[in-house]
């Protein structure tokens, strides 16, 4: 009997939450997962059955936790909004994610980056972006009919049939905008716009002050011309 208990025990697997490698290799690549990631946290600010995450690892297969990968940025739909320490695809409806995002470093090499497709492509992912900020080099895949990964040939001016979001690639880097046509922004810009937004609304509320003032003095002064004329007998009424 001991014996027969002892077999049906199983080990705990476990599913580390890192893999000890760090978010991005250098500032430039850390700024661009960034701006992704928040951006695309904001197109979906009001939809709470859009998981968006940034450097998260994914585990696709229960009872495999070698089989991983941690994407720069990924979405989700039909997943609720919330904290996870990875994204367990089993205990997620197994889904798996829809968009994903890789940011280039000059340390990623050509067989890494062929393995992630073969990733990716196994696994379910619909649509996959890789822009490479260093050579201003942007790329694309999208499953097809077929229903395999395959190059987006036309990626230049491209909107994502899923994200409504659309890639512009200048002479000097890579544009994504809002359906609404805003470009994304950084932090940085982000703040800059909104001090002048507040600069401006200042001058707006000075200016208004102003023709308030303006129109106090008109009322004042047509209030005395009206004592006068009553003081002269002169109603204005009769004039």
């Amino acid at each position: 009997m001991t014996l027969s208990l002892e077999r049906e025990i199983k080990p705990e697997i476990i599913y580390p939450d890192s893999n000890g490698q760090p978010m991005a290799e250098n500032t430039l690549q850390f700024e661009w997962i960034v701006l992704i990631k928040e951006n695309l946290e904001c197109l979906f600010a009001n939809d709470p059955n859009v998981f968006v995450a940034g450097d998260l690892l994914w585990y696709p297969v229960e009872g495999h936790p070698e089989i991983r990968v941690a994407p720069d940025a990924m979405v989700i739909f039909g997943r609720a909004k919330g904290y996870r320490g990875s994204y367990r695809q089993w205990e997620e409806g197994n889904i798996a994610p829809h968009v994903v995002f890789e940011v280039l470093s000059p340390g990623n090499t050509a067989t890494e980056m062929n393995r992630k497709l073969q990733f990716y492509d196994r696994y379910g992912v619909q649509e996959y972006y890789i822009y490479d900020p260093v050579d201003n080099d942007l790329s694309g895949f999208q499953r097809n009919g077929g229903g395999q990964l395959a190059v987006i040939t036309e990626i230049q001016d491209w909107t994502s049939p899923l994200l409504t979001i659309r890639f512009f690639l200048t002479s000097e880097t890579l544009e994504l905008y809002y359906p609404d046509g805003q470009r994304f922004q950084g932090m940085m810009e982000l703040r800059q716009n909104w001090e002048q937004v507040n600069q401006q609304l200042d001058q707006a509320n000075q200016q208004l002050e102003q023709e308030r003032l303006r129109a106090e003095q008109e009322k004042q002064r047509a209030d005395r011309l009206l004592a006068k004329l009553r003081e002269l007998g002169v109603e204005p009424e009769s004039i």
